[in-house]
């Protein structure tokens, strides 16, 4: 182990930080979708409560595996061969799993927000609406501040599971923490100690993410009240 450790902790060190970088753009374009579809969750709009729950349902009940191969070989063969656009695309692999991350983190992050702003008493939006402001803007300024407050610890608990989910990238060649274990294990033919290493890497990471979360909830509690 101590072998692995010098020999190869800078590459593994490196492979954490392509791991963080692909989770943190992961959460922040699933952050947006997931406003989106969020919002069209909850909005009177049929049409759009229906294309908000079947990008939900969908992206839900298909594996991650099964959507990071579809992004990083569906869609360059359906732009290249069937729609047989001009310009031909490739995907880089951060490129299609950032939006396999994305699309995965959007779906439930699209449940929270959904969640979070239902859990605001209705009678907040109707107080606003009540002193002329439209709907949008009562949302922006009266309903959602309250709302991000029970969403945070989800959120974070959210940027946990997404940040283990980078693992599955290993299968489209990204070089993020586990795939560059593989290398290792390749190279050394010490797959217990690397990926012992490996586990210790992510648990340190993750428990730093659980306090974190813990510390932002005792604050919303305190400010709460």
């Amino acid at each position: 182990m101590v072998k692995i450790i010098t020999n190869y902790g800078p590459l593994l060190i490196t492979a954490m930080g392509q791991t963080l970088l692909l989770a943190l753009l992961g959460l922040f374009f699933a952050c947006i979708l997931g406003v989106v579809f969020g919002l069209m969750r909850v909005v009177k709009n049929k049409l759009c409560r229906a294309v908000a729950a079947v990008f939900v349902n969908v992206i839900r009940g298909v594996p991650m595996i099964v959507l990071a191969y579809f992004v990083f070989f569906g869609i360059p063969y359906m732009w290249n061969s069937i729609l047989k656009m001009p310009n031909r695309i490739t995907l880089t692999a951060l490129t299609a799993g950032t939006i396999c991350l994305a699309l995965n983190c959007g779906a439930y992050m699209a449940e929270i927000i959904r969640a979070g702003i239902e859990s605001v008493d209705k009678g907040q939006m109707e107080a606003a609406r009540s002193l002329g402001l439209p709907w949008w803007k009562s949302m922006q300024r009266v309903v959602m501040p309250q709302a991000i407050k029970t969403m945070i610890p989800s959120i974070i608990n959210q940027f946990i599971i997404t940040l283990k989910d980078t693992s599955i990238l290993s299968v489209i060649g990204f070089p993020e923490l586990v795939n560059t274990a593989k290398n290792v294990v390749a190279t050394t033919f010490m797959s217990t100690q690397t990926y012992a290493i490996v586990g210790v890497m992510y648990l340190i990471v993750i428990l730093a993410l659980q306090q974190v979360a813990k510390i932002l909830e005792r604050r919303l509690k305190y400010e709460s009240k």
